[in-house]
């Protein structure tokens, strides 16, 4: 069983959906009324924009005093004096090079 990368899930959006969905429904469900869903939701919200930002606050300032930080494993923060340029591996930049000799 894998361990649960509970940074990356308290920053992803798709969680906060679906917890503001699954805490409305049940509200819902109990008939509570809908000034409280509403007061609920924007409570759940608020509060994962906070967690949102001071994780990727963290992540910046962790960067910025040198260490490398990994986001998903995808792409890499490096620190200030890592002057080395990311870039992507050979053939997958994406880039599609234009036909510049005029034939068709």
């Amino acid at each position: 069983m894998e361990k649960i990368n509970w940074k990356q899930k308290l920053t992803s959006r798709k969680f906060w959906a679906a917890v503001v969905g699954f805490v409305t429904a049940l509200m819902i469900a109990f008939a509570a009324p809908q000034a409280t869903i509403t007061q609920v939701t924007g409570i759940i919200t608020a509060g994962a924009t906070l967690i949102a930002y001071i994780v990727g606050e963290g992540m910046i300032d962790a960067a910025s005093a040198g260490a490398s930080v990994t986001i998903n494993g995808d792409a890499t923060i490096t620190g200030a004096q890592d002057k080395v340029p990311q870039t992507d591996a050979p053939g997958e930049s994406g880039a599609v090079a234009s036909n510049t000799t005029g034939a068709v």
